[in-house]
């Protein structure tokens, strides 16, 4: 087994709560903050609600397996509240992610950590560190791994991270971290990226696997299962990705905090589009026209974001990925998040109209510049001959001009209203703030279960 791994295995199994920076800590508060109101937004997806009420087992009392989040709470063994959380936490394309590496890590982590810790009455500040050392594990294996050109993240390296996450709560030594991030890699599956222009939402349920394996990897390594010692390589280099550099894994291991280095999302669309969204409503509101008054939308960017360029998007899912349905709704509403983005606005006839006069155009100039920048320019033109132009190297949110705390939160409190009172939305962003305070994980489990809307 290579050296590096064991070495990120040993780093998730010996860092000591005291180890980790203030700053760290702070930052990951925010981070699982963001990503519990992101799970909470996507409970009321139906396909969502409705695999809930299939897998789950109804409500129940404390010592009932782990809550299933949504107005329709239940209970339901660990790996499949895990499971269940973690599509919820996918379905609305609006989680947190790496900077310089694909990968949504803290959606594909929390859940498993929050079903475990609640299931074995684990403390808060015992979630917060695996939170904060599973993330690390999986930003650099991320880094080190070259995926096929389709391959989409969920799933794939974040799932081994969630695995040492899952290792690291239940106090594993670093042989019992390696020996649960090795079996992980048997588990590591293959969803594609095509997936998503095609509306098929079974690439959600790939990001919940990760949740599930970092449940189940440390039971089959506590209950004595055994993995072969390059799993991890062989997995990631040859299987699952077509090269794996294991050289830069441990650099900076403990001085650079790769949570601390994630994006956050307003804009309830993948990624990519952003930049040309920022653009886009510059524009708008220099020019401030009607949805009938725009001729034309004209839209220059990077490679990964100009094949996003479906005027037609299949269904709720498929419309998160494409930049003419999307810049159709900003031009409508005003807005691109959660409220704005929902079902109705695939039927609303102003955007079905308008995202058919959105034409997009991959600039290889900006091509050059990613991922350092993700750059977009775009030029509305109106029927009465006016026009605007805005051009930016980086949307908002990216390292240039990161959101504010107060605007996190803010996104939280109206993803989480949807699901909890405003007295449950209240106590549960006041217990995320004291996480390393709370004795047990089930008070967290509580404010969910005892404060959801009517």
């Amino acid at each position: 087994m290579g050296a590096e791994i064991e070495r990120l295995a040993a780093f998730a199994a010996e860092t000591a709560w005291d180890d980790i920076p203030a700053a760290v800590k702070q930052h990951a508060k925010l981070t699982l903050l963001d990503t519990l109101g992101v799970i909470l937004g996507g409970t009321g997806r139906p396909e969502v609600r409705a695999l809930r009420a299939s897998l789950a087992n109804g409500t129940g009392a404390k010592d009932a397996g782990a809550t299933a989040f949504g107005c329709d709470w239940s209970a339901a063994s660990p790996p499949v509240a895990a499971l269940l959380n973690g599509i919820a936490g996918r379905a609305i394309e609006l989680c947190e992610g790496l900077r310089m590496a694909s990968g949504q890590v803290a959606v594909q982590i929390l859940p498993g950590l929050l079903a475990a810790a609640e299931a074995r009455n684990l403390s808060g500040q015992a979630v917060l560190r695996a939170f904060i050392l599973g993330y690390d594990v999986a930003a650099r294996l991320s880094l080190a791994f070259t995926p096929w050109p389709l391959a989409h993240q969920n799933g794939q390296v974040c799932l081994i991270g969630a695995a040492a996450a899952g290792a690291a709560l239940r106090g594993m030594d670093a042989a019992g971290v390696s020996l649960a991030m090795r079996a992980a890699a048997t588990l590591v599956l293959t969803p594609s990226y095509t997936s998503v222009g095609a509306g098929a939402t079974a690439l959600n349920a790939a990001g919940g696997m990760s949740g599930f394996a970092g449940v189940l990897a440390p039971e089959l390594a506590a209950a004595g299962f055994t993995a072969q010692a390059d799993a991890i390589e062989i997995g990631l280099g040859n299987l699952t990705g077509r090269g794996f550099a294991p050289a830069g894994l441990v650099e900076d291991l403990g001085t650079v905090w790769h949570i601390t280095r994630n994006y956050f999302r307003l804009y309830a669309c993948c990624n990519p589009i952003h930049p040309a969204l920022d653009a886009l409503k510059a524009v708008l509101d220099q020019l401030q026209p009607k949805p009938e008054e725009i001729d034309r939308i004209d839209v220059a960017t990077y490679r990964f974001a100009s094949v996003m360029s479906n005027p037609d998007p299949e269904n709720y899912f498929a419309s998160k990925y494409s930049l003419p349905h999307i810049a159709a709704v900003m031009a409508v509403t005003g807005r691109a998040d959660h409220a704005a983005t929902g079902d109705e606005a695939l039927r609303e006839p102003a955007v079905v109209s308008l995202r058919k006069r959105v034409h997009i155009e991959e600039d290889a100039a900006m091509t050059a510049k990613v991922p350092a920048l993700r750059p977009a320019r775009v030029t509305v033109r109106l029927v009465d001959g006016r026009s605007g132009t805005c051009a930016v190297e980086s949307h908002r949110g990216d390292f240039n001009d990161p959101f504010t705390e107060e605007e996190i939160r803010g996104k939280f409190r109206g993803l989480a209203g949807d699901v909890l009172t405003p007295e449950g939305v209240y106590l549960l962003e006041d217990a995320v703030a004291r996480m390393e305070a709370i004795a047990d994980a089930w008070d967290l489990a509580f404010v969910l279960r005892a404060h959801v809307r009517a």
